[in-house]
C-alpha cells in the first residue's frame, strides 16, 4: 500500500525522510557491488528494478488517501539480499514518482511501506528459518518465498492502517469496514506471485537467487 503524504505533518515527514536517509545510505554501504561486475548479475538487477517499476505501475486507487499494487520486494531480498533490495525499491518509487508526477511529498514515506520494511522482514524471515527449520529446497519455497510474501504484505496494509489513524485521516470504523476486508486479496497474491517467481528461478536459474544454495538446500537431502 502507498500512502498519500499530505496526510502528515511536515515534522512527521522530515524525520521519515532523515530514516530513509540513513537506511539508504546503510544500504549502499553493505552491498557487495562487485557482484554487478558480473554482466549477466547485472543485468538480471536491472532487469528486476524495470519489473518492480511496471508491476508498481499497475495499482488500485481505491481511496484518495491510498492506494495498492503488488510490491515483489521479497522475490528481489532472496535474489539479491537485503540491500540490493532497497536500493532496487528506491529506485523503482523514483521511476514511478516521476512517471505518474504524484507528490514527492509521500515519497520516502512509501519507500518505507513497499521496500524498506518488507526487505528487512524477508531477511529476517530467512534468518530466522535457517536456524530454527531444517533446511530444504521445499522449506526455502514455502516459507521464505510463499508465507514470506504474504506475511511481509499483510505487516505493510496493518502498519498503513496505523499510519491512516495516525494521521487521523480515516477513522478505525471507516478502515475497518472499506480497506481491512479488502487484505485477503491483496496479500494472496503477493505471496502467490513471489511464490512462483522463486521457485522457477530455484529450478531454472539458481545462480540468481543468491540467498539459495544447492549446497545448503538439496545435497544430501
Amino acid at each position: 500500500m502507498e500512502l498519500s503524504g499530505g496526510l502528515f505533518s511536515t515534522t512527521f515527514r522530515f524525520w521519515t525522510t532523515l530514516l530513509y536517509v540513513l537506511f539508504l545510505l546503510l544500504a549502499v554501504r553493505l552491498a557487495y557491488w562487485r557482484l554487478l561486475l558480473n554482466r549477466e548479475q547485472l543485468h538480471v538487477f536491472l532487469g528486476s528494478c524495470v519489473v518492480l517499476i511496471l508491476l508498481w505501475q499497475v495499482r488500485a486507487q481505491v481511496d484518495p488517501t491510498w492506494s495498492f499494487h503488488l510490491l515483489g520486494i521479497t522475490a528481489v531480498t532472496l535474489m539479491f539480499g537485503w540491500s540490493f533490495a532497497v536500493v532496487a525499491g528506491s529506485i523503482a518509487e523514483f521511476a514511478v514518482s516521476v512517471n505518474s508526477t504524484q507528490n514527492w511529498e509521500s515519497f520516502a514515506l512509501n519507500v518505507f511501506l513497499v521496500t524498506l520494511v518488507p526487505a528487512t522482514l524477508t531477511q529476517a524471515m530467512l534468518l530466522l528459518v535457517r536456524r530454527l527449520l531444517p533446511k530444504n529446497f521445499f522449506i526455502f519455497v514455502l516459507i521464505n518465498a510463499f508465507f514470506t510474501a504474504g506475511l511481509v504484505a499483510m505487516v505493510s496494509g496493518f502498519l498503513a492502517v496505523g499510519l491512516l489513524l495516525y494521521s487521523g485521516a480515516r477513522d478505525w470504523e471507516y478502515l475497518q469496514l472499506d480497506l481491512v476486508p479488502l487484505f485477503p486479496l491483496m496479500f494472496l497474491p503477493e505471496a502467490v506471485i513471489n511464490g512462483w517467481i522463486v521457485t522457477l528461478l530455484v529450478l531454472y536459474k539458481p545462480r540468481w537467487v543468491l540467498r539459495f544454495s544447492d549446497e545448503l538446500y538439496l545435497r544430501g537431502k
